[in-house]
């Protein structure tokens, strides 16, 4: 009995002792499907770093984004590892508040990232964040509808046949929208699209010496467009729609066509949610023939803030959550459709992924069709597609979004919702001393 005691006294103390020496690291992530499965599949490291303890910090992503901006910003130093957007990136970075990741070890193979979202995490050719998963926009649509108005969707539609073809396939007889698209006020709401959109237009936030340029055709072509075709063919209360409730939409059968997120794709094809699965096909996002598509890039990210002093463990975990192996493991578990997508070649180059996954092709073409550090046809001097990588963009955006929303609602005119954008962006350019 006391040797039994003695024994169990001495792992005790063992197991003080590792636990005294092992390194904890804090990481703040959103709570959304796939990190929360990440969390789930961590035995996974620290079986392989026995010497690494993982602490939590799961919130939503309005609030993560205040929570990590906050703590980077006063260098509170909260956080070993942080989970950022491609919005933010090239912004912290610059400010050198984020680490390069250039220890991610030999076998992490990072020239297999896509290049398109590779380049919307780098600055001067540095990896500042790794990608857990990535997406762009495309067109979904019901291919039974098309078929029905005589029409078939062209791989590279333009602006002008989704106008077309909304017109032929809205029935409000039988509450069938011809078109559905966002309309919610917000910087990564409606301005997401329509800042995307715009590019296809020809549109840009500013010139090369930062003036806002609300006030040319360009922009003009693209709001009234938009409003035009939402009136015509969009659902009552278009407004107030983001992703969620467009998606519910869709689902049900009441769209012809849904332009968004790519990651819809596999809430659209699931016959457990989807009334329609089972007629959705895929599409690049439409152009005007100017060499610019309207399709947006995003990669949810995993960074290292600059004032971390466990930059070694963290970036282990960084290697992990967002390597080939990460991707597999999660394959085994729950199937090749639940992998992260849009941030490798490979797994776009996997047969059995492609087999899983009907829309991973066009998904991989979507991204790859969005150039971060060009995004539109005249120059600018900022980066980011949907986006301005600058961080007055994040105020500014939400605004301008608020007057185009009403523009959509009949609040006010095209006319005066681009003059007010135009008044908004000059101020916040000159307060921030872009312009004079």
């Amino acid at each position: 009995m006391k040797l039994r005691t003695l024994t169990l006294g001495l792992l005790s103390a063992s197991a003080l002792a590792f636990t005294a020496h092992a390194e904890s690291i804090t990481i703040a992530t959103v709570n959304n499907g796939d990190m929360v499965r990440m969390q789930k599949l961590t035995e996974d490291f620290t079986k392989a770093n026995p010497d690494i303890q993982l602490n939590w910090v799961t919130l939503e992503e309005n609030v993560l984004r205040e929570r990590v901006t906050t703590d980077i910003a006063t260098k509170g130093g909260q956080y070993d590892v942080m989970t950022i957007g491609t919005y933010e990136v090239p912004i912290w970075a610059k400010q050198s508040w984020l680490l390069p990741l250039d220890k991610l070890g030999d076998d992490y193979d990072v020239k297999d990232i896509i290049p398109a979202i590779a380049g919307g995490l780098s600055v001067d050719g540095k990896l500042y964040a790794a990608p857990f998963y990535g997406e762009s926009s495309f067109v979904m649509y019901r291919k039974d509808l098309m078929d029905k108005a005589g029409l078939k969707m062209p791989d590279a539609p333009t602006w002008d046949f989704i106008k077309q073809a909304a017109d032929k396939m809205t029935d409000r007889a039988n509450g069938v929208n011809g078109i559905c698209l966002r309309g919610k006020a917000g910087w990564g709401e409606n301005m997401a699209f329509l800042t995307a959109m715009s590019n296809s237009f020809g549109a840009r936030w500013f010139d090369e010496n930062w003036k806002p340029q609300f006030d040319q055709p360009e922009w003009k072509n693209t709001l009234q467009f938009y409003v035009d075709l939402m009136k015509a063919d969009g659902p009552d209360g278009a407004s107030s729609n983001g992703f969620n409730e467009n998606l519910a939409l869709f689902q049900q059968g009441k769209c012809g066509m849904w332009i968004d997120a790519t990651v819809a794709a596999s809430f659209v094809s699931d016959p457990k949610n989807s009334t329609v699965a089972d007629k959705v096909g895929y599409a690049l996002a439409p152009d005007n023939g100017l060499g610019k598509r309207g399709n947006w890039l995003w990669a949810w990210s995993l960074a290292i803030p600059a004032g971390t002093q466990k930059a070694d463990a963290a970036e282990k975990f960084v290697s992990w959550a967002t390597s080939k192996h990460y991707a597999e493991l999660v394959a085994s578990k729950e199937g090749w459709a639940n992998v992260p997508p849009g941030t490798r070649s490979s797994l776009y180059a996997n047969a059995e992924y492609q087999k899983a996954a009907p829309f991973a092709k066009m998904t991989l073409d979507s991204i790859n069709a969005a150039d971060p550090t060009h995004p539109t046809v005249k120059p600018v001097p900022y980066v980011g597609v949907q986006f301005v990588a600058i961080p007055e963009f994040q105020g500014l955006g939400t605004t301008v979004g608020q007057l185009f929303s009403a523009a959509l609602a009949g609040q006010s005119s095209v006319d005066d919702a681009l003059k007010q954008a135009q008044d908004a962006a000059t101020a916040a350019m000159t307060e921030g001393g872009y312009i004079k």
